[in-house]
């Protein structure tokens, strides 16, 4: 394992699920990454959902690599889900609609699974049971918000009221007469501070290269989810305040893109394996997509430039390079001028745009001839 990939892998836990959702927008995902039926595409898996929707694009392959085999578990539940199930048992199976059978549903997956992932899910009933897409460790902390710290801000009818849709002056002077209260400020920084997001949510390695307040850092974007973007159409605003999706799907769940994944899924394949030790496995350029996640948010300045520089020489000309900055600042170093440009207009178009409002930056970079 290269020393990029050790440095986060040697100080964080991957032995469990971590996310059991992909906290991205995969909207703006898609959008910056331009993928054609010819891209040949990298994706961090993570739980899985943002893979399968490049999947969206029909381009020849996607490639998704994680450290953590319980992500990987993750995937291959949610690639046998669409093997086997219709739209709405998916969404059942997921957690995003209520159910009584997610037991039965899985039955009906589980002959999709290789052995490794499907006694992974066979230990764990109970998760099913409960929906899948709660069983992570950040799922969790989500919960313990929902359900024991935002009733002391905020009743059910607040929150209902929050996710109406509204005109942009209706959610600003909502925000401001009826949400923002001390109360609120209050919680939310202690809530979503460095220690307790490292103690419940994150890991606390992941926390390393940070600078300042994380919680202050994260109100300030949760206040522009909450005015400037609609929250009615928010999946991920949905899901951490009432615990499902309602009528506000990712783009992967999206009942206008099931069947184009279904018929895509022989394009995707996944590996236990870091970006650095795959990239070392190329000869030569061969991608044209790359779906980074925010895994510089865990690596030094001096890694992160050592990353880029192997994706460019690995990545065709005109490949696209997307990532988020969460608490972290990274970006491509003056040293890679020559072979890799930042593409702000596109990049600062598609942040403002972004519905998982956790980050403070979304990244897109070209590689030049």
């Amino acid at each position: 394992m290269s020393k990029a990939a050790t440095e986060a892998a040697s100080r964080a836990d991957f032995s469990r699920i971590r996310y059991a959702q992909v906290w991205e927008d995969a909207d703006i995902l898609v959008e910056s990454l331009a993928i054609g039926p010819e891209s040949v595409c990298l994706s961090i898996a993570s739980a899985g959902d943002n893979a399968l929707a490049l999947l969206t694009r029909s381009p020849k392959k996607v490639v998704a690599l994680d450290l953590n085999p319980a992500q990987l578990h993750c995937l291959a539940l949610r690639v046998a889900a669409f093997r086997g199930l219709e739209h709405s048992e998916l969404l059942e199976l997921i957690g995003a609609r209520p159910s009584s059978r997610r037991a039965q549903l899985y039955v009906r997956c589980r002959e999709y699974l290789e052995s490794d992932a499907r006694d992974f899910w066979d230990a764990r009933p109970e998760e099913v049971a409960a929906g899948v897409g709660s069983a992570g460790k950040f799922e969790r902390y989500f919960a313990l918000f929902r359900e024991k710290v935002l009733p002391w801000v905020h009743g059910r009818h607040d929150v209902s009221a929050l996710l109406e849709p509204k005109s942009a002056n209706e959610r600003e002077r909502f925000y401001e007469q009826r949400w923002n209260n001390l109360r609120w400020r209050w919680l939310f920084r202690v809530f979503f501070s460095r220690f307790m997001m490292g103690r419940l949510g994150r890991d606390p390695a992941f926390f390393k290269y940070v600078e300042g307040s994380v919680a202050d850092r994260i109100l300030e974007r949760t206040r522009y989810a909450l005015t400037a973007l609609d929250p009615a159409e928010n999946p991920y605003l949905n899901w951490i305040l009432c615990g499902e999706f309602g009528e506000a799907l990712p783009l992967y769940l999206r009942a206008e893109h099931f069947e184009t994944i279904r018929r895509n899924l022989d394009r995707l394949e996944w590996r236990l394996a870091s970006v650095e030790d795959f990239t070392a496995s190329l000869d030569e350029p061969v991608l044209d997509a790359c779906n980074l996640s925010d895994i510089f948010e865990y690596m030094s300045e001096d890694n992160t430039a050592r990353l880029l520089g192997e994706l460019c020489r690995v990545c065709r000309p005109g490949a696209r390079l997307a990532y988020w900055n969460m608490l972290a600042p990274r970006s491509r170093p003056d040293a890679l001028a020559g072979q890799l440009r930042p593409l702000d207009e596109l990049s600062e178009s598609l942040f403002k745009q972004d519905k998982a409002f956790f980050y403070s930056r979304f990244v897109v970079e070209e590689r030049l001839p």
